[in-house]
């Protein structure tokens, strides 16, 4: 089934997953045309992270996701690309590479689907050269990389983390970067979702 059980229940981060109150629904018309668009290219389609994960030979380019007043694609490198007409969107002050594109409507996506194209070619050969995001400092990245993939399958998620005051953001990083496995991280990282888009640090209740 692949992505579909995505466009046709929801991403199952929560209970509302298949009810009318998911913030999936309201979305699927804008959702399936994006979806025709990308398909277009040369990516191919993956369920990651409970969204639609695209890629070009097993490489991650782009995620596209449902939020609750918008839809957007987002693009793991997306500080690397050109943007020439600026349209691209940082999910937080600190994010150094994700980038999304929005889209409010049916209209957007006809509006923007070959502005979407020419960014998706952009990105895959981007992603085809080796290229890497230069972090402003290596030692010190602001989030590491498992969490910044995360945060391009729920851009939520990654503006309600940069809203955190720095000593939270610090406290959950610690929490999530003590974990050696990666199935450990991301089970931590969903567990103190609910915390994080209420604003609450990892140890308040």
């Amino acid at each position: 089934m692949g992505a579909d059980i995505y466009f046709d229940q929801g991403c199952g981060r929560c209970p509302l997953m298949g009810t009318p109150s998911c913030k999936v629904v309201p979305w699927n018309g804008v959702l399936i045309a994006l979806r025709a668009v990308i398909l277009s290219s040369a990516l191919e389609e993956q369920l990651k992270w409970g969204a639609p994960c695209y890629t070009i030979h097993g490489k991650n380019v782009l995620m596209l996701s449902a939020l609750k007043d918008k839809v957007v694609v987002s693009f793991f490198k997306g500080a690397l690309l050109t943007d020439p007409k600026g349209l691209l969107v940082k999910p937080g002050p600190n994010s150094q590479a994700a980038r999304y594109l929005v889209f409010a409507s049916l209209a957007d996506v006809e509006k923007l689907s070959r502005t979407l194209l020419d960014y998706i070619e952009e990105a895959v050969k981007l992603e085809i050269s080796g290229a890497k995001i230069e972090f402003q400092d290596q030692r010190n990245a602001p989030y590491p990389t498992f969490l910044t993939d995360y945060f391009a399958s729920n851009p939520e998620l990654a503006e309600a983390f940069a809203r955190l005051t720095p000593g939270r953001q610090r406290s959950y990083l610690m929490h999530f970067q003590s974990a050696k496995q990666a199935a450990t991280q991301l089970r931590r990282i969903q567990q103190c979702t609910p915390k994080i888009l209420m604003g609450k640090g990892w140890q308040e209740y």
